[in-house]
């Protein structure tokens, strides 16, 4: 049941707090932020982290219905090639690039799932 404060919040600002939710998971596993929504003209990334020596591409999703598969399952294959096209952008300011990977951060009916590598290329 929604409540009447969630009713009043735009998608945009649900994102915003998942995002906030999702650095807050991450720096407390360890990770150390580098950038928040890095866009490019192909699209957006929500995070960019460190993990010891990997730098780590996060896309964050909520779903609070799990009609539709969850939030994991609202990362399809257009997706996955957006965010892998503006890590390749990100990824040129470097002259040897470091090992990075594709995570993500799916809040689903208030459980956090961390799916590590999730775009394997």
């Amino acid at each position: 049941m929604k409540t009447p404060a969630s009713k009043s919040l735009s998608s945009t600002q649900k994102g915003v707090a998942a995002e906030c939710a999702a650095l807050d998971y991450l720096e407390q596993q360890g990770l150390r932020l580098i950038e928040r929504n890095y866009s490019s003209r192909f699209g957006e990334i929500d995070l960019i982290m460190w993990q010891q020596h990997t730098l780590v591409f996060i896309e964050v999703r909520k779903r609070n219905n799990l009609n539709f598969g969850g939030a994991a399952a609202s990362v399809g294959l257009a997706k996955q090639d957006k965010l892998w096209k503006t890590a390749q952008i990100y990824l040129q300011r470097y002259t040897s690039p470091p090992a990075c990977r594709f995570d993500l951060l799916a809040f689903e009916g208030g459980k956090v799932a961390w799916l590590q590598d999730f775009i394997n290329r």
